[in-house]
Order: C-alpha cells, then sequence, then structure tokens
C-alpha cells in the first residue's frame, strides 16, 4: 500500500506566533503571495491582493455562519457548572453536542443556562461520547443562543474574544458552523466592492465547518486517515458562475480550505458545477489533482494538519513548507486570527 507520512507535514512553529486576537482592521493582516508553481515568494497588505485578482476571475466565498454554540450552564440538582458545546441540530430542538464534563452528563439530567430563560435535559449518549440534548425555551432558538451563547473559538486560542462578530465573516449568512472559515475574516465589505468593480465575479457556496476541522491526524500513514463529513450546498447561481469563468479561461480563486473542499467535491468529472447539496468527506492531499480551483487564499494552518495537506496539494510540499519557514522567519500571525496566504499563479506583474 502507498504511503505518505504524516511527519512529512511537520515544521516547528514558536507558540508566540499564535494569533490569539483578531487585528483591529480585518484587511491591515499581512499577505504571502506563494507562486504554486516555482514557489517564489512576495510579501504584501491583504488589502493589496485586488492588484493581483483579475477581471473574468471569480472568487468563491463560503457564506456559512458560526452559531455563538459554546453554552455555559448548571445542572439542576446540583448546581455543578457544566459546558454545552452545539455540533448539529439533530431536528427542532434535540442536538447532538459536546459535554464537559461529560461524565456528570447521563440521560436524564438537567441543565439551566442564564438564568432559566433556556433549560435542557440529556436523553441519550451517542458515538464519541457525544450527548444528544433536548432543549425547551421561550420564543426563537437562535435568538436565545445569541444571547446566551459563545463562540467556540478554536482550542489553541486562549484569550476572550471581545466582539462575537469578529469570528464570523462580513458576508455571513447561514447558520450552521462550529469554527469559522478563517480566511474570509480578512475581507471588509469594502474591499469586496472593490473586487466586484474591477470585473471579479463573486460567487457564494456555503459549508458548514464542524469541530472535526481541528480533530488531529492520528494515523502515521495519512492514507489511513478518516475525515470528518460536513455538509455543503453549491446554488444554480454559484455553479453558472464558476462554469463561465472556466469556460472563458478564467481563474476560479477558492477562498480558504472550505470553499476549496465544496467546489471539489460538487464538480463532475468534467470539472463543471451543478446546483447541490450533500455531506463531504473529500480529503485532499499530494497527488489529487483539482477538478476546478486554479488559486487559494487561505490562512496559516497547523502541523501534520490535514489543511496544510490540502496547501501542499496545490502548491508541492516543499514550496508550501518554504514558505511556512519564511513567514515564521518573518514573524507572521498564524491559525485563525492570523495573516493570509494567497496561492497563485505567476504573479510577476500587477494585473491591473
Amino acid at each position: 500500500m502507498e504511503t505518505i507520512k504524516k511527519s512529512d507535514f511537520y515544521f516547528e512553529l514558536p507558540e508566540e506566533l499564535i494569533a490569539q486576537d483578531p487585528l483591529e482592521d480585518r484587511s491591515g493582516s499581512r499577505l504571502l503571495m506563494l507562486d504554486k508553481i516555482s514557489g517564489r515568494t512576495e510579501h504584501h497588505i491583504f488589502k493589496e491582493i485586488i492588484d493581483y485578482l483579475r477581471p473574468g476571475d471569480c472568487l468563491v466565498l463560503n457564506n456559512t455562519k458560526v452559531l455563538p454554540a459554546r453554552l455555559m450552564g448548571v445542572k439542576e440538582d446540583t448546581g455543578a457548572a457544566i459546558e454545552v458545546l452545539l455540533l448539529k441540530r439533530k431536528e427542532n430542538d434535540i442536538w447532538e453536542t459536546l459535554v464537559k464534563p461529560g461524565k456528570k452528563a447521563k440521560p436524564g439530567t438537567r441543565i439551566i443556562f442564564g438564568n432559566g430563560s433556556l433549560h435542557a435535559e440529556v436523553l441519550e449518549v451517542v458515538e464519541e461520547g457525544n450527548r444528544l440534548i433536548r432543549f425547551s425555551y421561550e420564543g426563537i432558538f437562535e435568538e436565545v443562543l445569541d444571547r446566551l451563547g459563545e463562540m467556540p473559538l478554536p482550542p489553541y486560542i486562549t484569550h476572550k474574544l471581545q466582539d462575537k462578530n469578529r469570528y464570523q465573516t462580513v458576508y455571513a449568512k447561514y447558520d450552521g458552523s462550529a469554527a469559522a472559515p478563517t480566511a474570509g475574516l480578512h475581507f471588509t465589505q469594502e474591499l469586496l466592492r472593490q473586487i466586484e468593480d474591477k470585473g471579479v465575479e463573486i460567487a457564494y457556496v456555503t459549508l458548514h465547518v464542524g469541530l472535526g476541522t481541528f480533530r488531529p491526524v492520528k494515523v502515521d500513514n495519512i492514507l489511513e486517515h478518516h475525515m470528518h463529513s460536513e455538509y455543503y450546498q453549491v446554488t444554480a447561481e454559484a455553479a453558472e458562475k464558476i462554469n463561465r469563468a472556466k469556460a472563458e479561461g478564467h481563474r476560479v480563486i477558492c477562498v480558504g480550505t472550505t470553499s476549496c473542499r465544496t467546489v471539489e467535491s460538487a464538480a463532475k468529472p468534467d470539472g463543471t458545477l451543478e446546483a447541490c447539496c450533500g455531506n463531504t468527506e473529500i480529503f485532499i492531499y499530494p497527488g489529487y489533482r483539482f477538478k476546478v480551483l486554479d488559486c487559494l487564499i487561505t490562512n496559516f494552518h497547523l502541523p501534520e494538519s490535514t489543511l496544510v495537506m490540502l496547501v501542499s496539494a496545490l502548491a508541492g510540499r516543499e514550496n508550501v513548507l518554504q514558505a511556512y519557514e519564511e513567514a515564521i522567519r518573518e514573524r507572521y500571525r498564524f491559525f485563525s486570527f492570523g495573516d493570509a496566504m494567497f496561492i497563485t499563479d505567476s504573479f510577476t506583474k500587477k494585473a491591473k
């Protein structure tokens, strides 16, 4: 059996380079440009990306919205603190959740949140120790959640987020994610307007990001890794924009690995798209042949993660690891609130 070693995607990252807070100005983060063929790099500010986008390009954005899915409550009988993280809505008011501490959440356990404005009962324990919970409340669940819930920040962010909206893209629309599509955090409404004014098409797709995105690869041979499942949707309008760009010889530029996984999951063998939805477990690693994507805007990812494997599939493992080394030397900020990278084709001239 073929093997690709997990350790091939390891790099040393100083802990102080993990960004703990978002920048004041979303589009003021740094941008490392990487030529996917030659491995050449340049350093820019994110808002300068507009100089490297061309009329006719299609920019693909994931318009999922992060739920403020972390709820802090107490057990009804003992008053002991308990944390519930919403993972997936099963039906109406029944959710699959991750509960801490799990041993205190046996079936029948009742939990109170926010001075009683939200109640929950544990129904059963399901796979991986997750709990099915039924919520009861007055009014609209999303409004109750917005009032009581906190953003489920990744495990490597230890600072408290001051403004919930900073872990949300400016174009977030459809509730359903447990984590933000973080490459999109760099865009402002103004920058998107300028991009459209330049003649770049913007296509919105949806992929609800699951917490599995943070799950480490535990096997030494990555080909034995099983990817988590995530729901995606491509509208007829998005499919038409992407197909037109491809047909006319323009580039499809995905913003984030989630947009990339969506279009690659939805593509037919000839690389065209049509309106569709479903669940994807697509795992993209070196050797993968991209059917739709030409270029990728993405953040800097964790060592040995499936995401660093995906970017290596596009630009080559050695090019990516060298660019990461350079980013570390230049003190770029890493992960969700960090700086960005544009993996592109030749950028010798600014494309006007």
